[in-house]
């Protein structure tokens, strides 16, 4: 029976990509990747030559017949994001989930996660969490927002660099200027920051800025929490 590889791969620093996850990549058939460009970059530093497809958000479900057409001939596949986890805020579940219900063996590389390394950065409680990923861009944003607002566990969004400051201006509307918010950016590169303080605080840090750029993590404290 074949075998599905879901890799995880690094955030940023190329140092935290395992020699397990190298060895695996470097042992199967073909490497589905979200953008193949981006990987293309990754296993070449690595040495790593294998056939690679493309396998993002936009053409998930029409890719996953492929790849099981592949793991039916007795070949073996790895899914790899452009960074972290595949399946987290990132193409995976449908696949994980069809492989799963032919009988498939799926093992999972684990690695680097940018929503839990950016949870421990933040200095909020990581004992109970729930990670939201991106929030919708329009329908059904401000419920879910207003739902949000009442939870007592800390919270994990992602936001991309040119929305951060709506997402930040929206935290201080619907969870309070007081909130305690942390904003994890470029995390394990070279300009790694983490800027934590209240919501009000952490605002006022971006709008400051002439410019904002680079992956970010953001980390909300829960409604009971307080310092």
């Amino acid at each position: 029976m074949s075998t599905f590889y879901i890799v995880a791969t690094p955030i940023g620093n190329l140092n935290d990509f395992s020699p397990r996850a190298v060895e695996v990549l470097k042992s199967v058939d073909y490497i589905a990747c979200e953008d193949t460009r981006t990987s293309g970059k990754l296993l070449k530093a690595f040495d790593i030559s294998k056939p690679t497809f493309s396998f993002h958000l936009h053409n998930e479900h029409h890719k996953v017949e492929h790849l099981l057409n592949i793991l039916r001939g007795g070949q073996v596949v790895a899914l790899i994001s452009d960074a972290g986890m595949p399946g987290i805020s990132d193409p995976g579940f449908l696949a994980v989930r069809a492989a799963k219900q032919e009988g498939f063996t799926v093992t999972v590389i684990p690695g680097p996660d940018a929503a839990t390394t950016a949870l421990v950065a933040s200095g909020l409680p990581c004992d109970k969490y729930a990670f939201e990923g991106f929030l919708p861009p329009k329908k059904g944003r401000q419920k879910r927002l207003t739902q949000l607002a009442e939870e007592d566990r800390t919270l994990v969004f992602y936001e991309s660099p040119h929305r951060i400051l709506k997402l930040l201006k929206e935290i201080n509307e619907y969870f309070g200027g007081e909130r305690i918010v942390a904003v994890a950016r470029e995390l394990t590169k070279k300009f790694e920051e983490v800027v934590r303080g209240s919501a009000e605080e952490v605002l006022q840090n971006f709008e400051d800025r002439d410019s904002i750029k680079g992956e970010i993590a953001v980390v909300v404290a829960g409604k009971s929490y307080s310092e």
